[in-house]
């Protein structure tokens, strides 16, 4: 699926959803629980799915995910109980930004 940043991608699976603040040029595929994510706003493209992984894995709210090349990042906006990956690849959470000091 071709991404865009801003916009919303939504969990077959669970009540996962994420906002895409940064993308790749080319085709990314977002699963979450193995089921392919979709834009919010559209219905799933596949019928009822079965996630895989491991449940209590999943995404916190407001926390940002990124893929290892850090070409992809996400920001959750509602969390849920499986891993968010792309292209198969588990994002990883975001380390914070440490603040200069103000000595």
């Amino acid at each position: 699926m071709k991404l865009r940043v801003g916009q919303s991608l939504c969990s077959a699976v669970d009540g996962t959803t994420v906002i895409v603040v940064r993308c790749p040029e080319q085709d990314v595929t977002v699963t979450c629980g193995g089921v392919e994510m979709y834009p919010q706003g559209e219905a799933p493209t596949s019928s009822p799915a079965t996630p895989t992984g491991a449940v209590g894995d999943g995404v916190l709210l407001g926390k940002r995910y990124t893929a290892e090349e850090g070409a992809l990042e996400v920001l959750c906006v509602r969390p849920g109980k499986y891993p968010v990956a792309a292209n198969g690849a588990a994002l990883s959470l975001k380390a914070a930004q440490p603040l200069p000091a103000s000595d």
